[in-house]
């Protein structure tokens, strides 16, 4: 399981190499989300349905939050590794290890007490509203879980190795898939069936995980890593982190909204966005992948002060991952209907969620600039215009956007899908000022 090296030789070689697994990663990972919806589909009411994918996006609040944060430690990490300072990376992993541990038990006691208000502020289906709990009662009860099952893998991304956090993926994907079809199709569970299999496979992951860190050594020596709050350590990871986190936050919310506002339109549409979110988890995954190469790419050269390295590596990786987004865009525009019936044979639905793809569908060429200029930023730690931009669109451009878009006499989830493409062009917009900004001041030799 050989890291990246981000160091030295091609830079897109290296950045392919450590991308691909990370892009593999992330299509397991939207799979076995999807199951859960595919499975439903096939044997359960479009209630059920509707249920998933509301408790899918509100559950997304908690994982991407505490994913952002942990990103924090995937660049810290990083940095240490291109330093050379490998005690300073464990102490780094240690540190991160505790701090989530504390994070995800206060974080679910609270989840769960207020779970009714959360749903109740998603303006859910009344015919809906019970296996939405249910779906995300179970899901909140295994936060601990989920949160080691993605701390691991920010670790490992930061030592650059993306190929063992693929390995886990794929474990839990192919326990959760034979999950769902066991508990929702053989027990007929339901949505506590899909809960449940979601959970389970994660832990089964994460214990699979621990085992073979143990055993195996790259950049650091797991079985050697001491769990503590090492203050410097600590200070550079939420330095990092809590920016992101709090920035991630705010888009999930404004996400959230937008889900309040679809579910309003009525239940038909509500299934259709909850199919429609699972189908975009795919249609995002090449920026996605790129965000997180560039972020590791840029942390290990910018511990090595590998300044030149840096500009060529996001310059390149803005226009590959441009040149494959198009074609996203195309599948996606033209095939969103024939991917929608995979999860439902409902012909209203399907519609819907086509239409809700088709606005969307504009996003996937303007994205990866915006996922790029996000990791170079992140990768040099300069994390506060990354909160600045996440902030201001979602509370000035997206959730503005959607309300508008869906208060047209006529209007479908086309309308309200086109509220993410509008607010991509505006963060373009803001990195590329912040940039040249930075540039003019000389904030970074980094950046551009």
């Amino acid at each position: 399981m050989a890291k990246a090296d981000f160091l030295h030789g091609s830079v897109i070689h290296g950045l392919l190499n450590f991308m691909v697994p990370v892009l593999g990663a992330l299509l397991l990972q939207a799979a076995y989300g999807a199951a859960d919806v595919f499975v439903i589909g096939m044997f359960c009411d479009a209630a059920s349905l509707s249920g998933v994918g509301t408790g899918s996006v509100a559950m997304n609040i908690v994982i991407f939050g505490l994913v952002s944060l942990a990103m924090g430690s995937t660049v810290v990490i990083g940095q240490h590794i291109g330093e050379g300072a490998q005690d300073k990376a464990a102490d780094a992993a240690g540190a991160t290890i505790a701090l989530f541990a504390i994070i995800s038990v206060i974080g679910t006691i609270l989840i769960e007490i207020f779970t009714p208000e959360i749903l109740h502020l998603l303006r859910v289906p009344a015919e809906a509203f019970e296996k939405t709990e249910i779906y995300f009662r179970i899901c909140v009860g295994g936060t601990v879980v989920i949160t080691a099952y993605n701390v691991i893998s920010c670790i490992m991304r930061g030592l650059g190795n993306s190929k063992l956090p693929f390995l886990f993926v794929l474990i839990a994907c192919v326990v959760n898939i034979a999950g769902d079809f066991i508990l929702i199709g053989g027990f007929g569970m339901d949505v506590a069936g899909a809960a449940i299999a979601t959970v389970f496979s994660q832990l089964v992951s994460v214990v699979v995980s621990v085992i073979v860190l143990r055993k195996v050594k790259f950049g650091i020596d797991f079985a050697r890593i001491r769990l503590g709050f090492y203050p410097e350590e600590m200070k550079k990871i939420l330095k990092i982190g809590i920016p992101l986190m709090v920035e991630e936050l705010t888009v999930e919310v404004s996400f959230l909204v937008m889900n309040a506002i679809i579910n309003a339109m009525g239940l038909i549409e509500s299934a259709g966005y909850g199919v429609a979110q699972k189908l975009i988890a795919f249609v995002m995954l090449i920026p996605s992948a790129l965000m997180q190469s560039v972020s590791a790419f840029v942390a290990q050269n910018f511990g090595a002060q590998n300044y030149a390295r840096i500009k060529e590596g996001y310059r390149k990786s803005i226009f590959a991952g441009t040149v494959f987004c198009t074609g996203v865009f195309l599948i996606s525009y033209f095939g969103g209907g024939l991917m929608s019936r995979a999860f439902t044979s409902d012909p209203a639905v399907i519609r819907a969620s086509h239409l809700y793809i088709q606005g969307f569908s504009f996003d996937c060429i303007l994205t990866c600039y915006l996922f790029a200029s996000i990791g170079l930023l992140n990768g040099t730690g300069h994390t506060f215009p990354v909160l600045m931009q996440g902030v201001t669109s979602a509370i000035i451009v997206r959730i503005p956007s959607a309300l508008l878009l869906s208060s047209i006499a006529g209007a479908t989830l086309f309308h309200v899908g086109l509220a993410a493409p509008i607010t991509t062009v505006y963060g373009i917009v803001f990195f590329w000022v912040t940039i040249v900004i930075m540039k003019r001041r000389k904030t970074e030799k980094a950046l551009l």
